[in-house]
């Protein structure tokens, strides 16, 4: 191991290797997870004959978890620790997942939210928990240059997700249209629905059983606990902490910032296969490849950005990607067709550094506050509902699935301010 990498992994004369591969893992994981449920929209627009509005439930479900649950993670983390915030998110995730084969058998798509919620309620105590931890989890100033690495994984285990949507979910779908299945006798639809809804059960019972494991691991090997040279011993309560952190302008400007990311990132990638369909006329499975291709790109593109990091400032980065996304989404609305679908894929390259780089500049040097300001950042991800939704809504009201990518070019405007005023100044 090179000196440069000794010192990302190492502190104070501690070895943090394993413990970093575990909680890596755990960006796999939740990558894993929340592309399964991008590709869900799709899914279930086919199954029940929904409009993309209603569709968008799924991520009202997904993202709306993050928001209420990331402080009673923080909560929980602050009293105890980074392991057992961890150890509550794997066994909700396992849950949650599990709870997919009776919403199979029920075949209410209410029941399928309720199972997502869970599981995205074990989610956001994982990334309230994991993301400060790789943050803290050797040398201060390499934590943002070391989160990147870790998020790395993070489309590894997305591009699993979309590996395993593509063959055991989205090509098991029957091609009726909607306006077929209308008209279908009511036996022979829901012959036909449930065969599509075990499909979707399968994976997600199965990746449960995957992590079931990790949790072991997790559970019997010894992990670093963190203590702040800042900390005087004083426990003011979450809430006063909390307060605290409101008062800083760098903290809120964080926290917005990470709203309109995954708003961004979360619209692009839920509608790829709406937006590939409409341009080149394929089915879903079809669709998917172009899909996989975007994360293919963002999965590439995050180690290539981590190297960069190296040469050029974090805030100078984010800035000049957020530019450059906003380019490629004028094309992805006015231009359309292939050439459209190539710089839709081409986002993903450029959204990729975004959430480590906004929360790893915006937790730097907050010491004995930063499990508590994981918390809003992480709630902040429930800009994934609130503007995954809107953009459906666009699509809905102009029929134009084109023109709801104006949604993502505002929120990747935003964030090209943000990466502005902190390579400015440290705001």
């Amino acid at each position: 191991m090179s000196t440069k990498k000794t010192k990302l992994l190492q502190s104070n004369g501690k070895n943090y290797l394993i413990p970093f591969i575990l909680i890596t893992s755990l960006f796999f994981a939740w990558g894993l997870a929340n592309n399964m449920t991008d590709t869900l929209l799709a899914a279930f627009r086919r199954i029940m004959s929904m409009t993309d509005f209603q569709t968008s439930w799924v991520q009202l479900a997904f993202y709306g978890a993050y928001f209420c649950l990331a402080i009673p993670a923080a909560m929980v983390i602050r009293k105890y620790s980074y392991k057992t915030g961890i150890l509550i998110g794997l066994a909700m995730f396992i849950t949650g997942a599990m709870l997919f084969y009776p919403a199979s058998r029920t075949m209410v798509y209410g029941h399928f939210l309720i199972a997502l919620y869970i599981l995205a309620g074990g989610l956001s105590f994982l990334e309230t928990a994991a993301n400060p931890y790789i943050v803290e989890m050797g040398d201060k100033e390499s934590g943002t240059q070391r989160l990147n690495l870790a998020q790395s994984f993070n489309p590894i285990g997305s591009i699993t997700g979309i590996m395993l949507s593509k063959f055991f979910i989205l090509s098991q779908l029957n091609i009726a249209s909607a306006e077929e299945r209308a008209i279908m006798n009511p036996a022979d639809l829901q012959v036909i629905q449930r065969a599509e809804l075990n499909a979707i059960m399968g994976p997600y019972v199965g990746v449960a059983f995957i992590l079931i494991i990790i949790w072991l691991l997790i559970y019997f090997i010894k992990m670093p606990t963190v203590k702040h040279e800042d900390s005087d011993g004083e426990d003011n309560g979450f809430f006063a902490d909390f307060k605290y952190l409101l008062r800083k302008r760098r903290y809120v400007s964080g926290i917005l910032a990470q709203f309109f990311y995954v708003g961004a990132q979360i619209g692009v990638w839920s509608y790829t296969i709406r937006y590939v369909m409409r341009e080149i006329n394929v089915n879903e499975a079809e669709a998917a490849t172009y899909y996989l291709a975007a994360l293919i790109t963002f999965t590439a593109a995050r180690f290539v950005f981590t190297g960069l990091m190296k040469f050029f400032k974090p805030q100078t980065l984010l800035m000049s990607s957020a530019l450059i996304a906003i380019g490629a989404t004028l094309i992805v609305i006015h231009v359309g067709g292939m050439v459209g679908i190539l710089a839709l894929i081409s986002i993903s390259a450029f959204m990729s550094l975004m959430f480590p780089t906004i929360y790893g500049v915006t937790v730097e040097g907050l010491g004995k506050y930063t499990k508590v300001a994981s918390s809003g950042l992480i709630m902040a991800i429930v800009g994934g509902a609130v503007l995954t939704a809107i953009q459906g809504q666009v699509s809905d009201l102009t029929q134009s699935i084109r023109l709801s990518y104006y949604v993502p070019l505002f929120c990747f405007l935003a964030i090209a301010i943000y990466g502005y005023t902190t390579r400015k100044a440290r705001i």
